[in-house]
C-alpha cells in the first residue's frame, strides 16, 4: 500500500494545465487526466490522492469539479474511498495495459529539448543556501508557527516581503496589505471570489488564468495589445477589475507605456475598479533597471500578485498578494479560518532567505543566467535565420520570435517532429479577441523560453530550434 500522496504533476503529468486550460469540460478533462494516469503505470494501485481541495487549489479548480470526478472515478471503480483513508487508486488484481495511441505531427514523440515557457531550470535551486536558512529559521521559529495557521501567512515572511518589494520593486505596502498564497493562480481564483466579475484581461496571455477565472465565475473580456502594451484605454465602467503584466507583457514581451500606467490608474479612481498586477518576472529586466510596480502608484486600487515561481521553484507554492486595505478582511475570509496551501515552515524558510540577502543573491544570478540565455539566442537567429526577429525588451524568462505570416503551425509540427517542445503565440490569445475571428489574421510567433534546459542541452536545443523555423 501507497501511504505518501501524490503532487498534481505526478498524477496529471507535465502537460495538463494546458489540457485543463481549453474550452471542454473541466471535469470531463480531470477525469481523463486521472484515467490515463492510471492505464500508464503513473498511479500504481494504492496510491493515495490528494485531498480534493488540495488538487483543486493546485489545478485553479473549482472544489466540486474534483470532488465531483473523484466521485464518478470511485462509481466507475477507477478510484476507492474510505472514511478516515481519503481516496485511493483502486486495487486491480490485472495491470491495465496502457494505451497506445497514435502518434500526431504536434506530439510525434516525448520531446528531447524542452524551450515550453514558466520555469527556471531545476538545477540551479540553491540548495546549500536554502538549507541553511531552513535550519535558522527552524531553531528560532516560535511555538505557534507549528499550530493551526493564520490564512494571512506568517508574520515573518510579510515583514520581509514588505521590506523586499519595496526596495526592489516600488511597492507600497505594510506587512498587514500582504496575504500570502500558494501562487499566482491561487491569488487570482481569491480575488475572483471577492471582487466578482466581468474582468477585462489583456488579449495575450495564460490561458490556465482565463479558464481559472471563468471556472468562478468571472468571465474576461479581452484588450488589445501593442508595441506599448495593453490598449488600457478600452476599459469601461462595467469591468469590475483588469488583468495585466505591465512590466512585461506576456507573452508579447512589451511594457505597459507610462501613459498607459496612468491611464490605468485613472480608469480604476473614476470607476472603483481594481488593476489586478501579475508581477510574474518583474526582477528580470537585462537592459535596465526594472520598472517600479503600478502598484506604487496608488495602493488603494491596485493589487500586486506575484510569487517565487520564476525565481526559486514552482514547487515551493508560496505567493502573495499586496492589498488595497478594503480587500485584506474579505481574502483572507475567502482563504478560511486556517492555512491550508502553504507551509508554515517553508514560509519562515523564506523570510530567512529574503532577510539574509540569498534570495538577492539568488535572483542576481538568475537574472545573470537568463540574459545569457537571451543573447545566445538572439546570436543563434542572427547566424541561422536573420528574418526572424525577437520582439519586446530584454527581460524574462522568455522571447518572443516574429514569424511570417501563416508559418506558425508548420513550425510548432517542424520542431516537435525534431523533438522541440515549443508553443505557438496563437496557443496564448483570448478566443474573444479581434484578432481570433475572420476579420483580422492573428500576429505569427513562437514563445521561446530559454531558462528550462540545462547548460549542455541548451546549445542543442538552440539548433533544432533554427532548424524548424520557416525559410527567409
Amino acid at each position: 500500500m501507497i501511504n505518501s500522496w501524490v503532487n498534481s504533476a505526478e498524477i496529471l503529468g507535465s502537460d495538463l494545465p494546458l489540457e485543463l486550460s481549453g474550452t471542454g469540460n473541466r471535469r470531463a478533462l480531470l477525469m481523463d487526466a486521472l484515467r490515463e494516469a492510471v492505464r500508464s503505470g503513473r498511479l500504481a494501485p494504492g496510491t493515495r490522492l490528494p485531498p480534493y481541495r488540495s488538487l483543486a487549489a493546485d489545478l485553479g479548480l473549482a472544489r466540486n469539479t474534483v470532488a465531483d470526478a473523484y466521485a464518478e472515478l470511485v462509481a466507475e471503480g477507477w478510484l476507492a474511498a474510505r472514511q478516515g483513508s481519503g481516496t485511493r487508486v483502486a486495487e486491480r488484481a490485472v495491470p491495465v495495459t496502457p494505451v497506445h495511441r497514435p502518434r500526431t505531427p504536434e506530439r510525434a514523440a516525448r520531446p528531447v529539448h524542452d524551450l515550453v515557457q514558466g520555469q527556471p531550470d531545476p538545477s540551479v535551486f540553491p540548495r546549500t543556501a536554502w538549507l541553511a536558512s531552513a535550519r535558522r529559521a527552524l531553531a528560532a521559529a516560535p511555538d505557534d508557527a507549528f499550530g493551526p495557521g493564520d490564512p494571512h501567512g506568517r508574520p515573518e515572511l510579510r515583514r520581509a516581503l514588505a521590506g523586499y518589494l519595496a526596495r526592489v520593486r516600488g511597492v507600497r505596502a505594510a506587512p498587514e496589505r500582504i496575504v500570502l498564497c500558494s501562487g499566482a493562480a491561487h491569488g487570482l481564483r481569491l480575488l475572483a471570489e471577492v471582487v466578482g466579475g466581468p474582468w477585462a484581461a489583456e488579449e495575450y496571455g495564460l490561458p490556465f488564468h482565463r479558464a481559472l477565472l471563468g471556472s468562478h465565475g468571472v468571465g474576461t473580456r479581452p484588450l488589445g495589445v501593442d508595441a506599448d502594451g495593453a490598449r488600457v484605454d478600452g476599459l469601461t465602467r462595467h469591468d469590475r477589475a483588469v488583468l495585466l503584466t505591465p512590466a512585461h507583457q506576456f507573452p508579447t514581451g512589451g511594457p505597459l507605456h507610462p501613459a498607459r500606467r496612468a491611464a490605468v490608474v485613472d480608469w480604476a479612481r473614476a470607476t472603483g475598479g481594481l488593476v489586478v498586477e501579475d508581477d510574474y518576472d518583474g526582477e528580470f529586466r537585462y537592459d535596465r533597471q526594472p520598472v517600479g510596480a503600478v502598484q506604487g502608484l496608488d495602493p488603494e486600487h491596485v493589487v500586486l500578485v506575484g510569487s517565487v515561481s520564476k525565481s526559486l521553484s514552482p514547487t515551493l507554492r508560496i505567493g502573495w498578494m499586496v492589498l488595497p486595505q478594503r480587500l485584506v478582511g474579505p481574502v483572507v475570509a475567502a482563504k478560511g479560518e486556517r492555512e491550508l496551501f502553504s507551509s508554515a515552515t517553508e514560509q519562515l524558510t523564506l523570510a530567512d532567505f529574503v532577510e539574509s540577502g540569498a534570495y538577492d543573491r539568488q535572483v542576481r544570478r538568475m537574472r545573470q543566467r537568463h540574459r545569457r540565455r537571451r543573447d545566445q539566442l538572439v546570436a543563434a537567429l542572427e547566424r541561422r535565420a536573420p528574418h526572424v526577429r525577437v520582439t519586446g525588451i530584454a527581460a524574462g524568462l522568455h522571447a518572443l520570435l516574429e514569424l511570417p505570416p501563416g508559418t506558425e503551425r508548420s513550425a510548432v509540427r517542424a520542431a516537435a517532429w525534431q523533438g522541440l517542445a515549443v508553443e505557438g503565440l496563437a496557443d496564448y490569445l483570448h478566443p474573444g479577441s479581434e484578432r481570433a475571428g475572420p476579420a483580422e489574421d492573428p500576429r505569427d510567433g513562437l514563445v521561446v523560453g530559454y531558462a528550462t534546459p540545462a547548460e549542455s542541452a541548451y546549445p542543442e536545443a538552440l539548433e533544432v530550434l533554427c532548424r524548424a523555423l520557416p525559410p527567409g
